[in-house]
């Protein structure tokens, strides 16, 4: 295992994390010697870096990560996350430590060494929206405000770290919570059929969401960034580009649009060229992730064993070659036409 500092933290992540989300379905879903094998495994292979929330499986995913770290008596960075409803926006920092506070019980600690907040910033609130509460930036920033509750929380040395996750288009405002000097990490979106937050959008492509080269934002402030959704949501993957299946373990919710999963699975079957005799296509779009300096880590996001013996074997790899990233621009700039 190869490993980056955090931004300014002081803190070196491997470069593969640990996702405990329920899109892999592991740690939601499994059975707890499996859980235990695995996350004993991941930390044997160098993995010091496991990545919770509280809204993983309602609650389960931190409960079982505390249950199975008591079990393996393991200690690794761990980040979990806050996520507010709409009735909370009224006073967000008690909000945030409420919730760290029970985050903590389930996980069985004292102490957190990363808090995120889930909601993404936007200018304005949809009327309707899917997904974590998106937040106006006074709801991060102003009084009784999430950064506040953070902060809090520091002071009481119930957390260490702070950070944000960003899924919506007002990429600006993600930048101005950078700007503050408070957040040490941002969890974006970047793989290989939306390159968006680690450069300008490729001409030709059109992307769902614009992520607005962020990952260099971020690592110019002094801003460590972990990559969630690396396989577009399971979509680079051998098994679902052979039969458009999934782990049996893994979330459904990607399925919910099935004709947009089958575009995304399209796209995905136009790059099987990147894989070979020496790496599979998940590999490859692993190693195109840690090919840009402002990655920290890679969160995978591990249904079973063979997953995370795939993924461990990826910083080794070389880099996708010259000509491989032609046919990859090629395809961007055809928007995936074949």
């Amino acid at each position: 295992m190869r490993y980056r500092s955090l931004g300014n933290t002081g803190l070196q992540l491997s470069e593969i994390g640990f996702g405990c989300g329920d899109n892999a379905g592991l740690m939601i879903a499994g059975s707890l010697a499996e859980q235990c094998r695995v996350a004993a495994r991941a930390l044997e292979l160098g993995i010091n870096y496991f990545d919770t929330a509280a809204g993983y499986g309602s609650t389960r995913s931190e409960e079982t990560l505390g249950r199975v770290l008591r079990e393996i008596s393991a200690r690794p960075i761990i980040n979990t996350k806050v996520e507010i409803t709409l009735e909370q926006t009224t006073d967000v920092a008690s909000a945030v430590v409420a919730s760290v506070e029970s985050s903590l019980r389930r996980l069985q600690l004292d102490q957190v060494d990363i808090v995120e907040i889930h909601n993404s910033p936007v200018h304005q609130r949809p009327t309707e929206f899917s997904g974590w509460l998106p937040m106006l930036l006074h709801e991060f920033l102003g009084p009784s405000g999430a950064l506040e509750g953070l902060q809090r929380l520091q002071a009481d040395g119930k957390v260490r770290f702070f950070g944000l996750v960003n899924e919506r288009p007002d990429v600006d405002l993600a930048r101005k919570l950078i700007d503050t000097g408070e957040f040490s990490i941002i969890n974006v979106q970047y793989n290989l059929l939306n390159p968006s937050a680690g450069m300008p959008v490729p001409q030709g492509l059109e992307v769902p969401l614009d992520n607005g080269n962020i990952i260099s934002y971020a690592a110019d402030h002094g801003v460590g960034v972990a990559i969630f959704s690396p396989l577009a949501r399971g979509v680079l993957t051998q098994k679902s580009i052979a039969d458009g299946s999934r782990h049996p373990l893994a979330g459904e919710g990607i399925l919910r649009d099935r004709q947009a999963y089958d575009a995304q699975l399209a796209r995905g079957r136009a790059l099987t060229f990147l894989a070979n005799e020496r790496r599979t296509l998940s590999q490859a779009a692993i190693r195109f992730i840690l090919m840009h300096p402002g990655v920290t880590t890679v969160l995978g996001g591990f249904s079973a064993m063979e997953h995370l013996e795939e993924m461990v074997q990826v910083p080794d790899m070389p880099a996708l070659s010259p000509d491989e990233m032609d046919r990859v621009g090629q395809l961007w700039g055809s928007n995936f036409a074949t």
